[in-house]
């Protein structure tokens, strides 16, 4: 198959030249070594044709990648798994606090929080030393759903009637500085202009560059449980159920499996995969 003329239908509905270097790095980022990504690049690249979605891109490399090292292609599924956190939010907001708590964050998930004119629920309340931020978490369960400059917009006069009394109220103990958006897709350029013109912080999967939600989460090791390849999607939501959100928290709470049922045999191989995923011995 010749990908030089090749384009590929993205989640959007954007039609985009396929790139085989685009694909092998995704490859390489999730752990494979240069000589495995470029077998599946090459496979994958072989069975291309004209319009085929990324989705279809992403689950045949998925599928070899499994088929070959399990931990890796949970690692490869992390975009795809923290869409399958939904479809309430719910469970994004735990983890975006896990996020922030590993950062050296003390948080607090869906408070009640006066504001000088009305009361408001807070996502996650996130404080380190004297300063606190508001943290809103805009979660989309479906690729192709971008945050446009509404959502920033709207934060931005939510946190500014929560400031104006947090610091009157509030003021002997901490200072609410900023407050954050952040989200699992991504931002429109709009949205990004006006959050860096009014002083939100802005976090989605790829901004700030080099420093988004998948950089920050590779980094820390912090994988929701719907990474797992091994566990069914039932399985998955009975877990969340429980607040068992992040995979190294299963390798603390394993008796759940036992309460699902899962076989010994099985329960190895799922905390097995698990332990490589976070780097845990």
């Amino acid at each position: 198959m010749i990908t030089n003329d090749l384009y590929i239908k993205k989640s959007s509905g954007e039609q985009v030249k396929f790139s085989v270097e685009k694909l092998k790095n995704s490859l390489i980022k999730s752990g494979a070594d240069r000589a495995l990504a470029e077998k599946i690049t090459t496979n994958v690249r072989d069975e291309l044709f004209q319009g085929i979605s990324t989705k279809e891109i992403y689950n045949r490399a998925f599928a070899m990648l499994k088929a070959t090292k399990s931990h890796l292609a949970s690692k490869y599924k992390l975009k795809k798994a923290i869409y399958e956190l939904g479809p309430t939010g719910f469970p994004f907001e735990r983890y975006v606090a896990a996020i922030l708590e590993a950062s050296g964050y003390q948080t607090r998930v869906g408070e009640i929080i006066n504001g000088r004119c009305v009361k408001h629920e807070v996502d996650v309340l996130a404080t380190k030393g004297n300063n606190t931020v508001l943290v809103e978490c805009k979660f989309h369960s479906e690729a192709g759903l971008n945050c446009n400059v509404k959502i920033p917009l709207y934060i931005q006069s939510r946190f500014q009637d929560i400031q104006l009394n947090w610091n009157t109220t509030y003021h002997s103990k901490t200072n609410m500085t900023q407050g954050w958006v952040v989200t699992n897709t991504k931002f429109t350029e709009d949205a990004k202009t006006y959050g860096n013109c009014i002083g939100l912080y802005l976090l989605s999967w790829d901004y700030p560059l080099n420093n988004g939600l998948k950089e920050r989460i590779d980094q820390l090791k912090l994988y929701p449980i719907t990474t797992s390849t091994l566990l069914t999607k039932r399985e998955k939501q009975f877990l969340l159920n429980r607040e068992v959100v992040l995979c190294k928290d299963l390798l603390n709470d394993a008796f759940y499996l036992d309460h699902l049922g899962v076989s010994e045999i099985r329960k190895k191989r799922i905390l097995n995969e698990i332990k490589l995923l976070c780097n845990t011995k």
